[in-house]
């Protein structure tokens, strides 16, 4: 449980802000000493009497020399984002000054903070739970619209508060099912166990929508792998370029151009693709560099999570078609024709073999449109409700699949009326699984890995 991890006493300091030369840099501070720590070394006025979010000019003094002149925050706990007293202090960007501050600090009192530090006091003093303690992580990571959004959506308590009625609802009849074993002799009942059997259908229902949305969140959060594949002079490079809008490929009429592959992002609607520009694939060659990139193009296929098949128009369609449709799965594929600006016949189009085909001229940049809405809705759908709870995080997936057990061991246990103490024991199993997740139920060491993934300033 949170409350029996230990605390600490000490003051931690870190840079807050990226390490490396810039205009500005805040240093912050957390602990019972540090306004003390400051105080010490600070020019102006005592900052040990000043009230709570309040801002002071002044020096940082190491003896008689000035180390830099500064604007000191000062948040008195619990009113901080750790709980605790915390400083930050804002200071010119030089590394060299910030180096200066950061041993200034320590020679007075801190201590360096380990990585994701802060935001684990803010959790163990209660200022966050762990499912918004990660989201700060993913926030600070987040580097699509789509992320950003889904992190502060969490951050706010959305996922929280989800998991947060699930929980009081199993307390509830948890706390009923209990007392009827206190009066078991008495032989009253005091859970409605058709009502409970409807919760937990309902939990089921829920815990499945917050499973299924992980697809999406994992898409959210680490983004889409397209590889892009097809013969040599099949257009790939040259669609490349058109879909990222620059010549970042090089393009050549002469096959094979492409011998290792070019990879590239691309931002759809807040998501992030992966494009990847594989070397064509033809069943011969001689040439051994190029059989290498064939190799390695093959192998992006297999680890891709979307393929965009490409064939020439022009050059045997319908075989090309049925080739790609054997070799990759469909809920993968994205077959697109390219070079629809030279073809003559236009009865092409409407041949019932090729209607799951995107034609376009990737040399004249037409229907690309079409091929970016259809990458999107391959991972995304019709869209991404930004108001609703998405699961992007791994742990909260294990932990989940666990909760989806231990709901069907009620379920079962309540079909087949068995007694009150194994009903209770299932429940008690369920709310185990949900604590963990918030981090109502945890330990330290599990703390501790998951704060080491974050920066040391956080």
């Amino acid at each position: 449980m949170r409350e029996n991890l230990s605390t600490w006493n000490d003051t931690i300091v870190a840079l807050a802000t990226a390490p490396g030369l810039g205009a500005i840099a805040v240093i912050r501070l957390s602990g019972a000493s540090a306004i003390e720590i400051v105080a010490s070394v600070f020019s102006k006025k005592s900052l040990l009497n000043q009230p709570s979010h309040t801002v002071h000019f002044g020096k940082l003094l190491n003896g008689k020399d000035v180390v830099d002149e500064v604007v000191v925050s000062i948040y008195r706990a619990p009113k901080s984002y750790t709980g605790e007293e915390v400083v930050e202090i804002s200071c010119h960007g030089a590394p060299l000054i910030q180096d200066e501050i950061l041993q200034l600090m320590i020679h007075a009192g801190a201590r360096m903070a380990k990585p994701g530090e802060f935001t684990q006091r803010a959790f163990l003093n209660g200022k966050l739970d762990l499912t918004q303690a990660e989201a700060v992580a993913d926030l600070i990571a987040s580097n699509t619209d789509a992320a950003r959004k889904t992190a502060l959506h969490n951050l706010k308590g959305g996922f929280s508060t989800d998991l947060q009625v699930m929980r009081e609802k199993l307390i509830k009849f948890s706390a009923l099912i209990e007392l009827e074993l206190d009066f078991s002799q008495e032989d009253v009942a005091f859970a409605n166990k058709k009502e409970l059997e409807i919760l937990v259908q309902q939990l089921q229902i829920k815990t499945q929508a917050l499973l299924d949305s992980f697809k999406l969140g994992n898409v959210i959060k680490n983004g889409v792998q397209v590889a892009i594949v097809g013969k040599p002079n099949a257009g790939k490079s040259t669609l490349l370029n058109a879909l990222l809008n620059e010549n970042r490929a090089l393009v050549s009429e002469i096959p094979g151009t492409t011998r290792d592959t070019v990879e590239e992002y691309l931002n759809i609607q807040g998501i992030l693709f992966k494009l990847i520009d594989t070397a064509g694939i033809r069943s011969t060659t001689e040439d051994s560099i190029e059989q290498m990139g064939i190799e390695k193009s093959k192998e992006k296929i297999l680890g891709a999570d979307l393929v965009i098949a490409m064939f020439d128009v022009n050059d045997q369609s319908i075989e090309q078609v049925k080739i790609w449709e054997s070799e990759v799965d469909s809920d993968k594929l994205i077959l697109v024709g390219n070079k629809k600006d030279l073809v003559k016949d236009n009865t092409l189009f409407a041949n019932e073999s090729l209607k799951e085909v995107i034609f376009i001229s990737a040399k004249e940049k037409e229907n690309i449109k079409a091929l970016e809405n259809t990458l999107y809705k391959k991972v995304a759908g019709e869209g991404i409700n930004k108001e609703g709870t998405i699961v992007t995080n791994a742990r909260h997936v294990a932990s989940l699949k666990k909760l989806s057990l231990a709901l069907n061991d009620v379920e079962t246990g309540l079909q087949h009326n068995v007694t009150g103490d194994l009903l209770a024991l299932d429940i008690r199993q369920a709310l185990h699984y949900l604590g963990t997740i918030t981090g109502q139920i945890t330990n330290e060491d599990q703390l501790d890995f998951i704060f080491s993934k974050f920066c040391i300033g956080k």
